[in-house]
Order: C-alpha cells, then structure tokens, then sequence
C-alpha cells in the first residue's frame, strides 16, 4: 500500500543535518575472492520504453512544475511524470484544480504540470478521478488535454489503488460509490474507457490491479464471483490498455529489502497469466508506485531504486515511477554513516522535525535514490534491449543491455556494506573493445563519477553502483534481430514456435535461456519449429537467433516464454487449490485420486514448491514435512484403484504464490485432476 503524503507546503529553512556516525571501515578488493560476472548478449530480454524511468508528481508539492524541478529530473533520465499525485487522484476535480478534504498548494494546476513535463522532455501518465468523479469528468479531462491544448497525453489511469477502498476491510482510498465492490469499479472502467476513448481514440486507458503476493491479492471477499484481478479482468480487460500495479516491498534492514527483487519475475509472471486468462488478451504493465522502507535517502535506498528499476524493466514494465519527487521529514537516523530522514521523495523538502532539533540539506538537494534513477536511466536508455546477465556472489546483482548503436552497458550493484568486489566480466555473443567507460555512485557522493577502465574487470566499491559501458571490438553486422516467436501448441512434452517469415537466404537457431547460459535446439529455414522431449511441468523461455549465408549472427529476439502440461498421463491424479487466502497465508485443499489399477498400500505424494517463500505451516489427513522446497505427504491408509482421498493443509508465502504443477505418487507422475 501506498504511504500517505506528509509534506504540505515546502519552504526553505536552514540546513542543519544529523552529524553522521564513522562507518565501519571497508574491507580491501585484494582481500576478497573474485566475482564473475557472466553477460550473454544474444539472450534478449525486454526492451526499454521511452517511458521507462518515471517519477510521481502531487499536488500538494509547492514544487511541482518549478523549472529547478524540472531540470533535475531531466538530469536524472526521467522519462514519465505521473499526476497528480497517489490517493490525491480520488480526490481531484482538475476544472477548478480543488481536492476537497486535502491540501492543494499554489501553482500545481495541470497546465502548470504540463510545462515542466515539457522542459523536462517527459510525458505524463495521469490518474483520472475514479472515487469522487465521473466518466464525463475524466473524458472532458482528455479533451482539454489533448484537443484543446494539444499535449498529447497517451497513458491514462482510472483511480488509485481502489482496493483499499474498504471492501475488504482496510480503507485508505475515497471511493463514493456505495457499491465498492471489483465489479462496480470494473463496470465504471467501461465507462471511463469508453467515454475517454470517444474524444481521443489514440490513448492507452489502464486499470487497477493487486500486485501478487502483496495485499489483498488472492482474497475472495463475500459476494465476489472471484479475486479483484480475476473479477475486474473479465470485465474490463478487454477495454483496457494496460494494467497498473504498486509495490513496496518491506523490511527492516538492507539485506531484507534488497533481496526483494529476487520476487520480480515470479511477481510479473503471475500478473501477466491472470491478464491472459482472464482478459483474454495481452496488456502492459505500468508499475506506478515503488519505494523502499529502508534507507530511503541513503545508500541503501539508491541501490535499490537502481536495481529494481533493472529488473522491473528487463521484465517487460514499461514505466516504473518512484514515489515521490518530494514528501518530507520522518523518523530520523544514521544508516551506514549517512543521516537518512525517512522521506519518500527524491529531493530535499528542506523541512525539519517537529522539535526543530534537525532539518534537512537545502530544499531540491537530490537524495541518495535520485543518483540510484540516474544511474539506472544512463545504464539503459530508450531503445536499448536488455539481455541475461549474473554474477557468482548473491551480493552483486548484474544487468546488461545491448544498445542499437551495437554498443553493451553493464549494470553492477554491490549489496555488500562493508567489502568491496573485484569483479571479472566475461562475455558471450559479444567481443568489447578493451577499454570501457565507467560510472560509479558509492556511499556519500554527490553525484555519479565518469573515468575510464577495462571491459573485463572492474573494482566495486562498498555498497556501490557501477555501469561500465563497452563498445564493440569490431563494428557488429549481421541481419536483423528476429520478432519475439510466438508459441502455437503447448503439451506436457512438446511446444510448437512459430514466427514471421524470415528473409531469403536466412535460417533461425531456436535457443532455450538458462540463466545466462543458452542451448540450441535447433534450427530451420522455416517459420515454425517443434521442441519435443520437454519435461511436464517446467517453464521454459526460448530466443530466436538469426544467421545469414555468410554467417553472420542478429542480435536475440524479445523472449517467449510458456510452461509444459502437467503430465499426459499416469497411474494417480492430483488436484491442488487455494480454497481461502488471506494475503499472506491460505488453505490448501489436495484431492489425490488412484487412477491405476493396483491398490496403494500407503502412499506418498511429493511436490516442490516454485518458490523458496512458500512454506506449509501445518496439515491434516495425512503427515506433512517440507526441506526446502520440497514438501512431502505420507499416510499409511489404503488408496483403492479409483478411489480419491482428501488431505489439506495451511501455508504461508511472503511474495508470489504460485501453485505448483508437477506431483508424484509413491514416485510416479501424476496427471492434473
């Protein structure tokens, strides 16, 4: 959920700060053991938008719009600007620029907005009135925008995380309707699509999500023919351009909240099945809100804004917008040697604590995580494509993106507080020219550093972001990277690849991704091609290689990636689902049925979990264990062929729950009841 705002009106005031405790002395690259970093260039992933790199712009921002403003987020890379501004936008008349119940400040009006998006080279993605306004408000709205003052604004929301909107129980977000069900906020994103497509047909309309694994995902609440995401896909999923999730990862301490990003693309998998399966099509995925609860403005806070705008995007998001520009003073403290004020924003609010007793630097004075999104958007630019990149220590995360120009940047982020990292790169699909640019932001400076180092090494300071930027050897030739295939049949043991046809004289390597590693599976001058002997079960992601007679070698296309059947057959049947889920925990019911011909004289079923923050708290019916990820269910009854038994049991997550696919009875495939 979204933090409340806390700033009101932004003043300038003395720059008194926390005198920052000594930090813990760094222990010396030479003393580590190296870290390889792999990069395998022709494994796409997603491309970069133009809208990548976004921030949240509010109304109560006394600086909204200013041109100080304005440049530094220019500075930064910003690409999307959203307004106005989290649950501000239930609340929002733009007409007469009121919000009643809350704070306005002066000079924040749309068309002030709209002129700092302009200096800044951004664009706007802006929420429309869903709580207290209509249809028509909004559909006036982009007429003014767009006709009357020709801005051209193309990404539209509908509300605000309505979900919070007390139906199922907490509320935050105002919401007048007296039905507050996802059926009605679902029938009125018709509406609103429709009446604001009617002025300008050009724009991209988005609707409200849960965010899996975060709260109130999975909830069925009494009434609802199905979850928020299930109930308002079916119905306005198809109106829609895209989907809009929020995410705030919590924990207490550095390491917690850095490791979230783990949860990425377990996150936006599950969001992109519940599109197709229930909106029956594809939509994007805009990630609105995200922050982090710990280091907000230091270190900590620049290493994950600079990694989870990475993964978000490698993982298809097309804009992920910070929350906020500027927020004001919380609880104060010394993380890693750095006074950190517990503000949201990028920049300086300039205020200071109740008491008086300490005030922030100099209002519009960038945060640590400012330097974390200018970074993240001088590593990958609009257009560039991202490709597999990893590292052998868990504590430096790697990115890599190729860019058209035939150039490859390499993102590093060094998690580790205390040591730095001597890192070797090495390289496939791709021979860098020897030297190589290279930026770094480590903790306590003022803003990113250029000098020039090696392609195939570098040195990563203490808790650190490091881009070394490489240019190729020799010019990269060769066709054009292939379209992203498209899968046309899927059984437990075969996938079906399509694609456009290819140009004379060129053949396609179908490739399956391992991590940073790839395998062929073969190649075809055709537009199709068959992987068989493929495991039930198992998600596979393939890329598409073109080579021309002279041998020449495209770069990767975009990857397709889908998930085998359970198995076709075999002697036993298993049905697993969530029958009540609470959020972060749910009950599980198993029916195991004896599909064979021979009694069972005690069974064991087996099963992994798909993640490593799935875990089985207690069950009935029969004995449950889990090691890891594998859980285990032993009972000593009797199994008639034909006959099923039921067991149960109660698990928790702290992430995305996906069901697993693939179980074994007495170490037999079963099928899927």
């Amino acid at each position: 959920m979204r933090p409340r705002a806390t700033l009101l009106v932004l003043a300038l005031v003395a720059s008194a700060v926390v005198a920052p405790a000594l930090a813990a002395p760094a222990v010396r690259a030479q003393d580590e053991p190296g870290v390889r970093v792999a990069v395998n260039a022709r494994a796409g992933l997603e491309a970069v938008d133009a809208a990548a790199i976004g921030v949240n712009h509010a109304i109560w921002d006394a600086q909204l719009g200013t041109p100080e403003v304005s440049d530094l987020l220019k500075g930064a890379g910003v690409g999307a600007m959203r307004y106005p501004g989290g649950s501000y936008s239930d609340i929002y008349h733009w007409r007469d620029h009121t919000a009643p119940g809350g704070y306005v400040a002066p000079n924040t009006d749309f068309d002030t907005f709209m002129a700092g998006v302009r200096r800044a080279g951004a664009q706007a993605v802006v929420t429309a009135n869903y709580g207290t306004g209509t249809p028509q408000e909004a559909a006036e709205w982009v007429r003014y925008a767009n006709v009357t003052k020709g801005y051209g604004v193309k990404y539209w929301e509908i509300g605000n995380e309505l979900y919070g909107n007390g139906h199922y129980g907490s509320q935050w977000e105002a919401d007048d309707h007296p039905d507050k069900s996802p059926a009605q906020y679902a029938a009125l994103v018709v509406e609103y699509a429709r009446a604001m497509k009617a002025v300008d047909p050009t724009i991209r309309v988005g609707a409200v999500l849960t965010t899996p694994g975060d709260w109130p995902d999975g909830i069925v609440a009494a009434g609802d023919a199905g979850t928020w995401n299930q109930v308002v896909l079916s119905t306005a999923g198809p109106e829609v351009d895209f989907a809009v999730l929020h995410w705030y990862p919590g924990g207490a301490t550095g390491a917690e909240v850095l490791a979230k990003t783990d949860r990425v693309p377990e996150m936006l998998r599950m969001a992109r099945e519940q599109i197709a399966r229930h909106a029956g099509k594809e939509l994007g995925i805009a990630l609105t809100e995200v922050n982090t609860s710990y280091g907000r403005n230091t270190q900590p806070g620049a290493l994950f804004a600079a990694d989870a705008y990475a993964t978000l995007l490698a993982n298809g998001v097309f804009t992920v917008d910070w929350w906020n520009v500027h927020n004001g003073i919380g609880t104060v403290s010394t993380i890693g040697g750095q006074p950190d004020f517990d503000d949201f924003g990028l920049l300086s609010s300039g205020t200071c604590t109740a008491d008086g007793s300490v005030c922030q630097p100099a209002l519009n004075t960038p945060f640590a995580p400012y330097h974390g999104l200018a970074m993240a958007s001088r590593f990958a630019r609009p257009g560039d494509r991202f490709v597999a990149a990893g590292a052998s220590d868990p504590l430096v995360r790697a990115h890599a993106a190729r860019r058209p120009d035939g150039g490859l940047a390499v993102l590093l982020v060094n998690q580790d507080p205390a040591r730095a990292k001597p890192v070797t790169l090495d390289y496939a699909g791709y021979a860098p020219a020897e030297q190589a640019q290279v930026l770094s932001f480590a903790t306590g400076d003022t803003g990113i550093t250029t000098s020039t180092g090696a392609a195939r090494s570098v040195v990563l300071p203490p808790y650190s972001l490091t881009t070394v930027v490489l240019r190729p050897a020799t010019p990269v030739t060769g066709p054009a990277a292939p379209e992203r295939p498209a899968v046309d049949a899927v059984t437990d043991r075969t996938a079906t690849l399509t694609w456009t046809r290819p140009a004379p004289g060129v053949k396609y390597e179908v490739h399956r991704r391992l991590g940073t590693t790839t395998e062929q599976w073969g190649e075809t001058t055709g537009t199709s091609f068959t992987a068989r002997n493929l495991t039930p079960g198992t998600r596979y992601t393939v890329n598409l290689i073109a080579r021309d007679g002279a041998g020449r070698v495209s770069w990767s296309s975009p990857p397709l990636t889908f998930t085998t059947a359970a198995p076709a057959a075999g002697p036993c049947s298993v049905r697993l689902t969530n029958t009540t889920d609470w959020g972060n925990g749910f009950v599980g019911g198993v029916d195991v049925t004896n599909t064979g011909e021979d009694p069972l004289d005690g069974w064991t079923l087996a099963f992994d979990w798909p993640t490593p923050w799935q875990q089985v708290t207690n069950g009935w019916n029969a004995t449950w264990t889990q090691t890891g990820t594998a859980v285990r269910v032993g009972s000593d009854q009797v199994l008639a062929p034909g006959a099923t038994v039921n067991t149960g049991f109660v698990g928790a997550y702290q992430g995305p729950n996906p069901l697993p696919l693939v179980f074994t009875l007495n170490g037999n495939p079963c099928t899927a009841g």
